[in-house]
Order: C-alpha cells, then structure tokens, then sequence
C-alpha cells in the first residue's frame, strides 16, 4: 500500500496570496452586513396587536406584538438613554412606550391590547403614551403575578 507524496515546498501549496484572500473574505462580509441592514420588517396586513407593559420598581419594559406573541417591536428607558434611578420614573416610562409605538406604527399597527405586569411607577404614563402616540387602546388588562397562598414564607427573624 502507498502513500501520497507529500510537497517538498511551500510554493507549490501556496496559490495565491493569503492577504489576498483576507480581502476577498472582507468584501464579502461587508456585502452580508450592508444586506441584513437593508432588509425591513413587513407585516403583511398586520393591524391589530398586544402591548404588554412589564413595570418593575427598576425599569418599565414596553413589548408590542402581533396576537399570536410574535414580537413587532420593544422599548425600555435605557434603550432610549436614561441610566440608573432615571429608569424607574414615569417620564421614561412614556418616552420609552411613545419609542415602541412610534416604530410599530410605522410597519402598521393600528389598535393594541394592553397588558400590565408589575407594581412599578410606570405603569399608568406608559398606557397614556401608547394612546398619544396614536395606537388605539381596545382593553387594559392588569395580569400582575399574585400568589394564591404560594411558596412558603421566610422564617420570622428573632432579636
């Protein structure tokens, strides 16, 4: 049984150039970026949807979707630029919610369910906003997370 030979030198391995080659792998990951950043979210006659508001003492966190949970679009106050307590306020709140319904307006949306979640100050002015924004409000429903009796609770603390 033989073997193949093997090359004695390094020129006949190297065909071209590896900068060359760099270049060509650069050119087409640029061509592949340029092309992602170019494609655009088509609803396809989407006109109503669902708003779910998740307002926690932190943030306030504004998702809107399309009635089968397929997210359109979402904002949170430190995407809009508010850092640290600022987040927890109703004024980000509302300028985060107007971010999210000023984009799923733009692909369309017309009229939004609204689901609350949380106890946080940023409930009420995101609502206010969704609504000012030009979004169509059909139901507010709060869905807040209550235990009924749940887990069992922390040991009480002996001084």
């Amino acid at each position: 049984m033989s073997f193949p030979r093997r090359r004695e030198s390094k020129k006949e391995f190297m065909a071209t150039k590896p900068t060359e080659q760099k270049d060509q792998k650069q050119d087409q990951s640029q061509a592949a970026k340029k092309s992602l950043k170019t494609k655009k979210k088509n609803l396809k006659g989407i006109t109503s949807g669902v708003a779910m508001i998740q307002a926690t003492f932190n943030n306030t966190i504004v998702t809107i979707a399309d009635k089968q949970g397929n997210t359109i679009s979402w904002a949170s106050p430190g995407l809009v630029g508010f850092h640290g307590s600022k987040k927890s306020t109703p004024f980000a709140a509302q300028i985060a919610a107007t971010d999210a319904a000023r984009r799923a307006k733009e692909l369309g949306l017309m009229s939004v369910d609204v689901f609350v979640k949380g106890p946080g100050s940023g409930r009420e002015s995101a609502i206010r906003a969704l609504v000012a924004a030009g979004l169509h409000v059909t139901s507010i429903k709060d869905v807040t997370p209550i235990p009924h009796n749940g887990c069992r609770s922390r040991k009480k603390r002996r001084v």
